[in-house]
């Protein structure tokens, strides 16, 4: 049984999501050649403030 985690940031609109476990779910469905039943999806949303890239937070990064 396939685990497909999402690790971005937020995402704001639920149709948005929606699309995209349906999206990844249909390619994993052919890849593996399984029943969707059996793919999980966990999409893990991020705020700015916990994120760093570089060695700076992103919040930080979009203040300059």
């Amino acid at each position: 049984m396939p685990n497909i985690t999402i690790d971005g940031p937020k995402i704001e609109n639920l149709e948005v999501k929606r699309n995209l476990i349906k999206e990844i779910t249909i390619a994993v469905e052919r890849a593996y050649n399984i029943p969707k039943e059996h793919i999980i999806i966990v999409i893990k949303e991020n705020l700015p403030e916990n994120v760093g890239i570089g060695g700076i937070l992103i919040s930080d990064r979009r203040r300059t």
